[in-house]
């Protein structure tokens, strides 16, 4: 059994305690799709929340529900666009339709991202 050592602070004895390494550098950024996870955890899985980081996974995890959402996003965007017919040739026609239909797909892209892979 490991012992633990102490540290005191104004007469109480606080362990040093450290996180376990989570195996990413640091430089990895967590995007907003991340920082959107994050808030979602802490709010309304917080037993989650407290597994993940106790455990040294939530960066790991949010930089995994990061790189899956965006690599999501732009797919569902391309197939909308491909469905919808949202062209070039559209947005040199008319390119207030354009912009219109693109915006929606984005904004529904964006609804569909939270809803499969943020708020689960």
């Amino acid at each position: 059994m490991e012992k633990l050592s102490y540290t005191k602070v104004n007469g109480y004895k606080i362990p040093d305690l450290e996180m376990p390494d989570d195996g990413l550098p640091e430089e990895i950024h967590i995007g907003i799709w991340g920082q959107q996870r994050l808030e979602y955890l802490k709010k309304h899985k917080r037993a989650l929340y407290s597994s993940l980081l106790m455990s040294g996974k939530l960066r790991a995890h949010l930089h995994e529900i990061d790189v899956a959402a965006f690599e999501r996003r732009e797919l569902i965007i391309k197939q909308m666009m491909k469905a919808q017919n949202v062209t070039e040739q559209l947005k040199a026609e008319n390119p207030m339709l354009w912009i219109g239909k693109v915006n929606n797909i984005r904004n529904c892209a964006d609804e569909i991202i939270r809803n499969e892979l943020i708020y689960e």
